[in-house]
């Protein structure tokens, strides 16, 4: 062989080389990213070649294929969709879009995720039609109908999740929207539907579980702040806090008072324990102030705040900003100010207190199954982190059961149950209503279930309605539906 053959070989093999290696990386280390773009609508269209996957909850199908007569081969059938909206989401070729579990879990549906690999070959084998597998979630039917009912038409968001292991039990937003008419072929009657719903003032496609416009917590967050106290190592329960009738805000002239005007209960100090079961703001500002912005930033960043979570659907992070002053400092004491956040945070904390301080990463899917009924992904529980040292979370658990059984989360008592919990009424400025809070968890000495309930709009009451009112008795049922009452 010539030099210039030998030459021109070596540069045709190496060119193969690159050629084999580069579509192998596509094809197999990229496949995965590759599919879950957005902007692949190959994959999205592919998708409706095969059977999709059910939705599963509580061994019920909450959605579903059947066949359709078009071009698509199979329509997308949703039960209770009302209810069900913000966990399934939808999936609509003609919209050329998927939100929710359906988008969060496509390839797994669809059949084409790589670990699903094997079984495409042996449909192909053994002549079967292609089929998605089965996602199974975690949450419980009966919990999630609970609170959809407890929460009505009341505008707002209700999590509940297992604090052992972070496995969200219930996800309900109001108001829904019927995912049926979203998964419709009719490309006028979809398309209609969609532009209502986004022209819909209170968002019905918002997610406010986990997402949209957050809300301030209110005095939810002065667990976050209390909790700051203890993990200082400066304070206990018994710790004394000045008591004055009206605080004026570090560097500024705008005070603050206590919710019901006057001091918080009687003397020139009330304990930190007395000022959390009282919801006393005063208090909690001085104690904010004293602690400083950056121990109740990180105290709050150990519960999840400004972090986002895949579940799998992604939850927009819940604020604690950096760099406040003193005046906002004092704010968030109280759950005001800048601090926003979410249900799905607010029962993170909860959960997080009730698991001796251990926060778990929530999760909303158990398994993966096949169609021939193997499991193919089981989903393990896993540690966020730390938030509290074990005797502390007692402490504040403590305190949290007398709120209720004592305090002015009285409205969350369940008969025979010893029920942990905090009230929240958030203000939004001016005369905008409230948002109505409730978090907490029972049984108190045996955690099953922490749940966290945010009602906007003030529950219909303006600034009339309290978190004690309106969002605990919400909460009650969410609890009473997990522990069978």
């Amino acid at each position: 062989m010539s030099k210039e053959l030998r030459r021109l070989s070596i540069v045709m093999l190496a060119m193969f080389l690159v050629l084999f290696g580069s579509t192998s990386w596509i094809q197999v280390v990229q496949a995965d990213t590759l599919a879950e773009n957005g902007e692949n609508r190959r994959a999205l269209y592919d998708s409706y070649e095969v059977q999709r996957g059910s939705i599963i909850a509580s061994g019920t199908a909450i959605a579903s294929s059947t066949p359709s007569n078009d071009v698509y081969s199979w329509q997308r059938v949703y039960t209770d969709a009302d209810m069900w909206s913000p966990v399934t989401g939808y999936i609509n070729a003609v919209l050329g879009s998927a939100t929710g579990i359906e988008q969060a879990m496509n390839q797994e549906l669809s059949g084409t995720g790589s670990g699903q690999f094997f079984s495409r070959i042996e449909q192909i084998f053994t002549g079967q039609a292609p089929q998605g597998s089965n996602v199974v979630l975690s949450l419980d039917a009966t919990v999630q109908q609970a609170a959809y009912d407890a929460l009505g038409d009341l505008q707002g968001g209700v999590v509940a999740i297992e604090p052992s292991t972070g496995r969200i039990l219930a996800m309900v937003t109001s108001p829904g929207y019927d995912t049926n008419l979203l998964a419709s072929h009719d490309t006028s009657s979809v398309q209609a539907s969609y532009d209502a719903l986004v022209a819909d003032p209170l968002a019905p496609l918002s997610n406010r579980a986990i997402a949209g416009d957050l809300n301030p917590p209110g005095s939810t967050f002065k667990l976050v702040v209390v909790s700051a106290a203890l993990a200082s190592g400066d304070y206990t329960p018994d710790s004394p806090l000045p008591n004055p009738a009206v605080y004026q805000l570090p560097q500024s002239s705008s005070t603050v008072s206590n919710a019901g005007g006057g001091t918080c209960g009687e003397g020139e100090t009330v304990t930190v324990a007395d000022a959390l079961r009282l919801s006393c703001n005063i208090p909690m500002a001085e104690l904010a102030v004293a602690l400083g912005d950056d121990a109740i930033r990180e105290e709050a960043e150990k519960y999840g705040f400004n972090t986002e979570f895949t579940m799998p659907l992604t939850s927009t992070a819940s604020s604690y900003p950096r760099t406040l002053d003193d005046p906002q400092t004092a704010l968030t004491g109280f759950g005001q100010g800048q601090v926003t956040a979410t249900p799905l945070q607010m029962a993170m904390v909860s959960a997080g207190i009730a698991n001796e301080g251990v926060v778990m990463n929530p999760r909303m899917v158990d398994q993966v199954i096949g169609a021939d009924l193997s499991v193919q992904q089981e989903t393990e529980s896993t540690e966020f982190g730390r938030a509290l040292e074990a005797d502390l979370a007692a402490e504040m658990t403590s305190m949290m059961v007398a709120n209720v059984s004592s305090g002015v989360a009285s409205s969350a008592r369940i008969d025979g149950v010893e029920v942990a919990g905090k009230t929240g009424t958030a203000e939004n400025g001016g005369n905008a209503p409230y948002s109505l809070w409730f978090t907490g968890f029972a049984p108190a000495d045996d955690p099953q279930v922490a749940v966290a309930v945010v009602v906007e709009n003030g529950g219909g009451q303006g600034q009339s309605g309290s978190g004690g009112s309106i969002a605990a008795p919400i909460a009650k049922k969410v609890m009473e539906a997990v522990l069978g009452r």
